[in-house]
């Protein structure tokens, strides 16, 4: 079988200017899918007419994270913040339709400034839960399908809520809902515990979108680090996983140019 790769045009062709822009750059390198962070600082209309033009899919966008300026990276795990992010729920759903999107990261948020994790835990935990359940509803009903991040906490964000798919599958648990599943990003899990074939093989029926990365750099799945992704890709193709990949790395240099590894993996599958 073949794995399909899908790019993140938040972090992949910044050459060629905003977002919008990087929908026809990604189609233009081959590119069948995308995937985005967040779209919300521009029209949908102007989103989904970029869209169109590249003839890529919306494969995954990011809920709207609240307010970035003032620190905030998700609402789903914020006490006090439910009905911002019921309210940000209804506005990621408005650009998902527009881009007939079916997956959205729920993204849970960090740890308030002033808490210490320890302390937050149960309250966090218990909004997390419950703005789950709703989500998984509501977006059940558009045919979306809701999706949650473990982030590492040893080197990317040591205040994000959600750190290991361990923790995740445990709010799975308690939230019950079929339509919530694990958006498993092998850079994160790498640091946080490696094992990355076992943890393939473990959670897979739980897994509705993969992303990669090298590490501990986060640029293309060939640079120098950690992770063999060939024996990866292998592992992959061997367990039969047919969803897509996302490409959520930082460039070395051009995107293209850094697509060898890429064009490779295609041309030896073909």
């Amino acid at each position: 079988m073949t794995l399909k790769f899908c790019a993140n045009i938040s972090w992949m062709f910044r050459e060629a200017g905003a977002v919008p822009l990087r929908y026809g750059a990604a189609g233009r390198a081959g590119f069948r899918g995308v995937e985005a962070a967040f779209l919300y600082d521009h029209p949908v209309e102007e989103v989904v007419k970029a869209k169109e033009e590249a003839g890529v899919e919306q494969v995954l966008i990011n809920m709207f994270p609240g307010n970035l300026a003032e620190g905030e990276l998700g609402l789903a795990a914020l006490p006090g913040r439910q009905q911002a992010f019921k309210d940000g729920l209804e506005l990621s759903i408005k650009y998902a339709n527009a881009l007939n999107c079916k997956r959205m990261h729920l993204m849970a948020g960090r740890v308030p400034v002033d808490w210490s994790r320890e302390a937050a835990l149960p309250s966090m935990e218990e909004t997390f839960v419950e703005n789950l359940k709703f989500a998984a509803a509501r977006l059940e009903k558009e045919g979306i399908l809701a999706l949650i991040e473990p982030i590492n906490s040893k080197m990317t964000d040591p205040k994000y809520f959600l750190n290991t798919p361990q923790q995740a599958l445990q709010i799975m648990q308690k939230v019950g809902h079929s339509n919530v599943k694990l958006q498993l990003d092998f850079f994160h899990q790498q640091i946080m515990d490696g094992n990355l074939t076992n943890s393939i093989k473990e959670y897979l029926p739980h897994i509705g979108h993969m992303q990669i990365s090298q590490v501990p750099g986060r640029g293309e799945p060939d640079t120098e680090g950690e992770v063999n992704y060939d024996y990866v890709f292998g592992v992959l193709e061997s367990v039969g996983y047919g969803g897509w990949i996302g490409l959520e790395y930082n460039p070395a240099g051009d995107t293209v140019a850094g697509l060898e590894w890429w064009r490779k993996y295609m041309s030896k599958s073909k």
